[in-house]
Order: C-alpha cells, then sequence, then structure tokens
C-alpha cells in the first residue's frame, strides 16, 4: 500500500510537472493562421456634415529671398500640445484615428510617474479646425481598482486600437505591487469612438504569475481578424512578446520572440505584406545596448529571425515607426547614443536596412553641458513652447507664465537645464496625413503633424543630398 501511494504521488507530481511544461511551452509557442497579416489599407474618413468635413489644405507657395513667389510647394508641417493640464507630469502617449478623420489621443497624467494620482487622459484633434479638445479622464486608479476587485498602485503606458469589428480597444498598464515589473495589463472597449467605455478588466497573459507583462507600441491586425499586440516582459529578464487576441478580447495565445534575446523591450511591429513584417525595438540588453534592434519574419510571424542590430542609434529609449503604402518606412526616435534630448524623423527605402534623418524635431544637446541660470535656462524654455504651439505664440503673458512655471518644474529639476523628448508614437491617418504624438519634457504631450507633399519634399530633399 505503502509503494502505491508512493507511486501515486509521484504520479500526481509527475502530472503537475507536465502541466506547468505545457504551458511554459504554449507561452514560447503561437500557432499564427496560416493566411498570415492583414496589411493596413489608407481609406478616407466617413463621410461629415459640410460643417465638420475637414478641410483639404492647399499647398503654400513659398517665397524666395528676393521677394518672389516661387513655384515649390512645401506642404504642411504644424504642431500643437494635445495635453493642456498644467503643473504636472505627462507621458506615453498614443494615436488612433476615429472614424470621422478626427484623431485621438490618450496619455497618462498626475503629479509624478507611478503616483497614486496618475489617470489615463484623452482629448481629441480636429484637423478642420486645427485644435485639440480639452483633456478628459478616461480611467482612473480608483475606478480601475473597483472594476477589478483588486488593488491598484498605479496606472502607466496606454495604447489605443481598432479591432477588426471597429470597435475601439484601449489597453493601459496596471501595478499591484511593486514597480513596472509587477505590471498587468488592462482593457477597456467602446463601441461609439471614445464617448463611453467598457468596464475595466484584466487580460490573462500567463496562466502562472500573470505580471510583468507591459504594452507600449500599437497593435495590428491578423488576416483571420485576429489582434497582434507587442508587449514586453520586464523582471528579472526583459524580451519583447505577442499576445493574440480573439474578437472578445480574449489572450488565446501568446509568442515569445526568443530569438529577440534578453533586453529587447517595446517592439514595434511594421507590416509589408500578407507575409512578412518587420520588428524595431528598444534595447537594454548587455553589448553595445545603444543601438536598436530589428528582427523579421517572412511567413506570416510563424517564425521570426535571430536579432540583429540596426543601423539606427537608441540610448534605451522608445521608438516609433510606420509602414508607408509605397513601402518606405518612417520612425521617430532619440538619434544618439546617450540621452533624450534629440528627436529625429527618419526615413528608410530599403526595407530598415540603412536610415536617414529627413528632420530634426527636437534638439537640445548644445546645451547640455552649460551651465546656464534660472533665467537663461526658462529664456530657452519659452522659446520652445512658443514654436511648439502658434497658440501660445499669441497667448497672453499670464497663460504663456502658467504653462513656462509648468515646465520648469521637470526642466531645472536637478538645477541645471535638462530636457527630455521621449515616448514617440507615429500613425499616418486614412487621409494620408501624419499624426505623431511624444513627451514633452514630461509635463506636455505634444502632437506634430504633416502631410504627404511635405514629406515627399523632404524625402527628395535627402536623396539630393546624397547624390551629391
Amino acid at each position: 500500500m505503502m509503494e502505491n501511494g508512493k507511486a501515486a504521488r509521484y504520479l500526481t507530481l509527475g502530472l503537475v510537472l507536465l502541466a506547468f511544461a505545457l504551458g511554459f511551452y504554449r507561452a514560447w509557442q503561437f500557432p499564427v493562421a496560416a493566411a498570415g497579416f492583414r496589411v493596413p489599407v489608407l481609406k478616407p474618413p466617413v463621410a461629415q456634415s459640410a460643417a465638420a468635413k475637414p478641410e483639404v489644405a492647399k499647398p503654400r507657395p513659398r517665397r524666395s529671398r528676393r521677394g518672389e513667389e516661387s513655384n515649390v510647394v512645401t506642404g504642411r508641417f504644424d504642431s500643437h500640445f494635445a495635453s493642456s493640464r498644467l503643473h504636472a507630469q505627462a507621458h506615453a502617449s498614443s494615436l488612433v484615428e476615429l472614424k470621422d478623420g478626427r484623431i485621438r489621443a490618450f496619455w497618462f497624467s498626475g503629479s509624478r510617474e507611478g503616483a497614486a494620482d496618475v489617470t489615463v487622459n484623452s482629448a481629441v484633434f480636429d484637423p478642420a479646425s486645427g485644435q485639440w479638445g480639452d483633456e478628459q479622464v478616461v480611467a482612473s486608479r480608483a475606478g480601475t481598482q473597483r472594476a477589478l476587485h483588486r488593488y491598484i498602485a498605479k496606472l502607466g503606458n496606454p495604447v489605443a486600437g481598432r479591432a477588426a469589428d471597429g470597435a475601439l480597444y484601449l489597453f493601459y498598464v496596471t501595478v499591484s505591487v511593486g514597480g513596472w515589473a509587477g505590471s498587468s495589463i488592462t482593457l477597456m472597449t467602446s463601441n461609439d469612438d471614445g464617448e463611453s467605455w467598457s468596464a475595466p478588466r484584466r487580460l490573462i497573459t500567463s496562466p502562472f504569475i500573470n505580471i510583468s507583462t507591459l504594452v507600449k507600441s500599437p497593435p495590428f491586425l491578423y488576416a483571420d481578424g485576429t489582434m497582434g499586440l507587442p508587449v514586453y516582459h520586464e523582471s528579472a529578464s526583459k524580451f519583447a512578446e505577442i499576445l493574440r487576441l480573439d474578437a472578445g478580447g480574449n489572450v488565446i495565445d501568446k509568442q515569445r520572440l526568443a530569438r529577440a534575446g534578453q533586453g529587447t523591450l517595446q517592439p514595434v511591429v511594421l507590416v509589408k505584406s500578407p507575409d512578412e513584417a518587420l520588428v524595431l525595438t528598444r534595447y537594454a540588453g548587455k553589448g553595445n545596448p545603444r543601438s536598436a534592434r530589428t528582427l523579421s519574419t517572412s511567413d506570416g510571424g510563424k517564425h521570426w529571425s535571430a536579432v540583429e542590430k540596426a543601423s539606427i542609434p537608441n540610448p534605451d529609449a522608445a521608438l516609433s515607426a510606420t509602414v508607408l503604402p509605397d513601402g518606405r518606412l518612417l520612425a521617430v526616435l532619440n538619434n544618439q547614443e546617450q540621452g533624450r534630448d534629440s528627436l529625429s524623423l527618419m526615413q528608410s527605402t530599403d526595407g530598415g536596412q540603412q536610415w536617414k534623418e529627413l528632420r530634426r524635431l527636437e534638439e537640445m544637446r548644445v546645451v547640455r553641458d552649460k551651465n546656464l541660470d534660472e533665467k537663461q535656462c526658462l529664456h530657452i524654455v519659452q522659446g520652445l513652447l512658443q514654436n511648439s504651439d502658434k497658440r501660445l505664440a499669441q497667448a497672453p503673458a499670464a497663460t504663456l507664465d502658467a504653462y513656462l512655471v509648468s515646465a520648469k518644474a521637470k526642466v531645472r529639476a536637478n538645477g541645471g537645464c535638462g530636457f527630455e523628448f521621449s515616448y514617440p508614437y507615429l500613425i499616418q491617418a486614412g487621409n494620408g496625413d501624419f499624426h505623431l504624438t511624444y513627451t514633452w519634457n514630461r509635463v506636455f504631450i505634444k502632437h506634430v503633424t504633416f502631410d504627404q507633399v511635405w514629406l515627399n519634399r523632404h524625402s527628395k530633399k535627402g536623396a539630393d543630398a546624397n547624390r551629391h
């Protein structure tokens, strides 16, 4: 009998270990549908009333030095602040196009990153007026805690995407215990483009502890209508993964991009065709950590290549990218090996092998080692504020001062004059225009928009410069 009891215990233990092994194996496998990826197609927004219909921008002629108008078409390039809350920190924005052509942004805001008062906020940009609407709270720590029936210590990284049925998904990070290593992903959905939201619910990304999963980059669709959500694991080890969600927003599988190796964070999946995709990742591993990493697939995501060093620098910072219909790739990143005080728009015409800078969006490395006093520093900040949003260039002194004081809290935090432009998020709208948001000195979310005329002109200038 004792022998039988011992055998039973061994059998039970064996079954438990087998179940654990199968679960672990499943977490590393990803049986993607044979049809592969769904290639994004630009679609114009649905028809609107005449009062709400966005105006088509007319090309603006540029004057030469002699004063006469030239025939050079410059295109459109504008910037604004999407966020409007003062005396707070703002970080980790994302964007999604609404069905009527407007753009909705999300970010988190509070007294500091990780604080209990952090909320997920949203605002809508109207291309017709070139204006952002009021900033509104869409998720809070207390509300999330009530819905999940679990303690929530902090919120972070909201990411929006559109499901195959047209519903809007909003993913965001929640932490119950510890730092970001203790995070999990929460989902809310909307059927009216963000006017109202379902109750938050926690995604089950692991059959075991279900923590240490974060989100930063846009989701994408597979040909069968399921959604791919790029995520990353960040605790004792750091690596990129892809979750697959069914039509109900439930995790049905996940694929660890194991060959990407350790340190590959915040993966951006760039779908080129039904079979081909490129992944760009932030890199926080060992061995030349100052270079981004790439991996690719040619079988619809069933298998991925080994990781390679990209030809673009990466100071352990988030990046964003998108694929143009003609195959070009655009990326926005900190094009430097250290720091986040410079931000660049980059282009690749060879599938991501080589990148060229099209425009320096922000550049403050020049003041990094200068001993600027407060007056000198704030004079620079004031200029940056006014150049970032034309409303501030024409605003009353009291309004500009309020923005300046709000920015001072971070720029002068260490007694010097330090700048940060980080966490970019780039999309192309159905009408062909591009929208980019990024963290502006941790106090505002800056929005940059440009059209294809502007992009093609700068692409041509870069090509001409290379030929010479």
